[in-house]
């Protein structure tokens, strides 16, 4: 079992994202493989996970999957690392509803028995910090906390009396601390921290990790990680080296990946690597064409804040059109959503040309969030499957769809609590568009119909030639 610390906050903004990336920049490098993870719907921080020690981020998620399947993850991912490091999603009891551990942190605690390292804002506390960690060290009684670290302290003086306080009357170790530093700190906007592709270099990384290597007590840590209980796991996978057999390649499917489009799950291009998918990339941005593909992926991002770029990349927009009118499949996320229409009305209330696939604008607006987990039934058979099919994701998103023309949904979304909230899923013959962020893990069947469709467009098209 390889050794894991999970950094948990007791708030959103305490500081768990700069201290998990500083413990990963810290021991990568003390020469140690570090494998990182985040819980929950997350798409920005893994990628400064990656910026800082060199290894693709993996999402772990109690609402999205199953408890099985986070174990495999976990598993898999960890398995030539010295040490993996989770980081935790809102306050460490923060889940999908008010009551129940579903979605949260501590559910993942417990599920991978990782060690809990807890950080705390300790600028404005002395004995009450005592009270706060005790608190959180005492409401699941299943749960240990193994460690905390005090964010936000300035002075050696004022962490000894945090430990003293802590350590005496919660009973839980203190492993050090972090002082403030304007240099470390990550911009955030409005849907969340700026991303890593956004100019951070590597150097950022190093020197946030040799920042903390001084008030944390790094060996102390690595011989909590080395604590990390086994969890029952059957014999395939402990012996499941990197997945399943490789597949050959039945289709090749175009992935979009630059700073306009970044949000993807890993797992996902695993999904249809398994089913005989070969990867590979364009940048709508930057790119003059299309690769030769037979199925275009476009996931999410920040398309609003390169509309203008996508806007004057013509060529880009009519190779997708071309595409699209010849039967290719192209399947869109959220960003790739609104890449897809005939245009972005930005803050000034200016419209990029966009794609123009769909009949609608979307419209920006930061006062409107749409947030939440997703649950989406397939409601019309298209390019992801067949009607009744159901797969989980969430939405994240401060933009609305409006209609220039009909519109056509093939999917019913309900929330995390089961109510009904709509329906996603733009349809136009071989073309699939979603708001939602869908997690293919959650439904095997998904990616299996998308490289299948895929290859049958292919197949169709080599007969008739």
């Amino acid at each position: 079992m390889p050794s894991c610390l999970l950094i948990a906050g007791t708030h959103s903004g305490v500081g768990k994202t700069t201290v998990a990336l500083a413990l990963m920049a810290a021991f990568t490098a003390r020469g140690r493989t570090v494998q990182p993870f985040k819980v929950g719907p997350d798409f920005i921080d893994p990628g400064h996970h990656r910026a800082a020690c060199g290894r693709d981020s993996r999402n772990l998620d109690g609402w999205m999957l199953s408890s099985q399947h986070n174990q495999h993850i976990f598993f898999r991912a960890s398995l030539d690392a010295d040490l993996s490091i989770i980081e935790g999603v809102m306050g460490l009891f923060d889940g999908s509803a008010a009551t129940g551990q579903q979605g949260s942190t501590a559910e993942q605690a417990k599920l991978l028995k990782a060690p809990v390292i807890l950080v705390i804002d300790g600028q404005a506390l002395a004995r009450s910090a005592a009270a706060l960690v005790h608190g959180y060290a005492t409401f699941d009684p299943d749960l240990t906390i193994a460690g905390v670290v005090c964010n936000r302290v300035k002075s050696p003086g004022h962490f000894q009396l945090l430990k003293e306080a802590i350590e005496t009357e919660a009973k839980v170790p203190v492993v050090g601390y972090v002082r403030p530093h304007d240099r470390f700190a990550i911009p955030e906007r409005h849907l969340g921290l700026h991303m890593a592709l956004e100019g951070r270099s590597p150097d950022f990384y190093t020197a946030l990790g040799e920042w903390i290597s001084d008030t944390l007590d790094l060996a102390k840590l690595e011989k909590i990680a080395s604590s990390c209980a086994s969890f029952p796991l059957t014999e395939n996978e402990r012996t499941d080296k990197g997945g399943q057999s490789p597949v050959p390649h039945r289709v090749r499917v175009g992935v979009a990946y630059d700073r306009a489009f970044c949000f993807y799950y890993p797992d996902n291009f695993e999904a249809l690597a398994t089913e005989g998918a070969e990867i590979v990339t364009f940048s709508p941005l930057t790119d003059q064409a299309l690769p030769e593909v037979d199925l275009v992926y476009i996931g999410g991002g920040y398309p609003e804040l390169y509309a203008e770029t996508l806007a004057a990349n013509t060529r880009m927009r009519e190779a997708i059109r071309a595409f699209a009118a010849c039967g290719g499949i192209v399947y869109a996320e959220c960003g790739g959503l609104m890449y897809l229409t005939q245009g972005i009305r930005d803050h000034n209330g200016q419209t990029h040309e966009m794609v123009g696939l769909f009949p609608a604008e979307v419209v920006i607006s930061q006062d409107k969030l749409t947030l939440g987990y997703r649950q989406v039934e397939i409601v019309q058979s298209c390019a992801i499957g067949e009607a009744g099919l159901v797969g989980r994701g969430h939405e994240f998103h401060v933009s609305t769809l409006e209609a220039k023309g009909p519109l056509a949904f093939s999917c019913r979304l309900w929330d995390a609590q089961g109510r009904e909230v709509g329906y996603d899923g733009l349809m136009a013959h071989n073309v699939i568009a979603l708001y939602t962020h869908l997690h293919f893990a959650s439904q095997p069947a998904i990616p299996r119909a998308l490289v299948q469709r895929a290859h049958a467009v292919r197949s169709a098209v080599i007969e008739r030639v």
